[in-house]
């Protein structure tokens, strides 16, 4: 009862006590009610689209366990990468290797020609031989400094193959704070009394609306009634 309706009742004004009876209260709205979610009653849900009950506890729906498994995988698939890619630079080397052996092998030869077309400038043999392994000299040069280049790539992506391991271990991070959170929330709600020492939960209790198959007080009584005529 408001101040104004203890006054109009202590002044026995009846009629002024019935119009504030009938005056409607203001409803007062504030930014954060209108943003409350309302829940569906019947089903539990927030909205629509959200399905409820969650997914059972199944292989396919544990979450630890699947970034078990991402972690494991990727964790293999990143070794077998090192491992090919480790391998790939040891075939580079090798060709680098052998390339500079080449270049060592062109480079007698054109001090070779050079000599000899030298000291016989009319055989033309000498001085096309002297061309060709000129050419092939640095066709071969351009070889080994692909060669090297590909190590060089090779090695950065060693470097950046370094980050999956980062993200391996960040996401094992995220796996140890959800074990010691679900160890917390195990002890948090544990107890000392055995589960089959306690009493069944009722299926339906006052103020339930669905109590559909609850038998009535009525139902009751003439079901005593019809016990007693036996």
């Amino acid at each position: 009862m408001t101040q104004e309706e203890l006054d109009a009742l202590m002044n026995s004004d009846l009629d002024e006590l019935a119009v504030l009876e009938e005056e409607p209260k203001a409803e007062t709205t504030t930014e954060e009610e209108s943003d409350v979610v309302v829940l569906d009653k019947k089903n539990f849900r927030v909205d629509a689209n959200e399905q409820w009950p969650p997914p059972p506890p199944t292989e396919d729906h544990k979450v630890v366990n699947q970034l078990d498994d991402v972690t494991r995988d990727s964790e293999k698939k990143a070794t077998e990468i090192m491992d090919r890619l480790e391998q790939l630079n040891n075939f580079v080397m090798e060709i680098g290797e052998e390339g500079s052996a080449i270049l060592a092998t062109f480079e007698k030869n054109i001090e070779t020609f050079e000599k000899l077309a030298a000291k016989f400038p009319n055989i033309e043999i000498f001085t096309t031989l002297l061309d060709e392994n000129r050419q092939a000299f640095d066709q071969a040069q351009k070889v080994l400094e692909q060669s090297r280049d590909a190590e060089d790539e090779i090695m950065m992506i060693m470097d950046i193959m370094q980050y999956q391991d980062i993200h391996r271990q960040k996401i094992e991070r995220v796996i140890n704070v959800m074990r010691a959170l679900s160890k917390y929330m195990n002890s948090l709600f544990e107890s000392s009394k055995d589960d089959a020492a306690r009493v069944s939960s009722a299926v339906h209790i006052k103020g339930d609306s669905d109590t559909a198959d609850i038998v009535s007080e009525d139902e009751i009584e003439a079901l005593l009634e019809s016990f007693g005529r036996k």
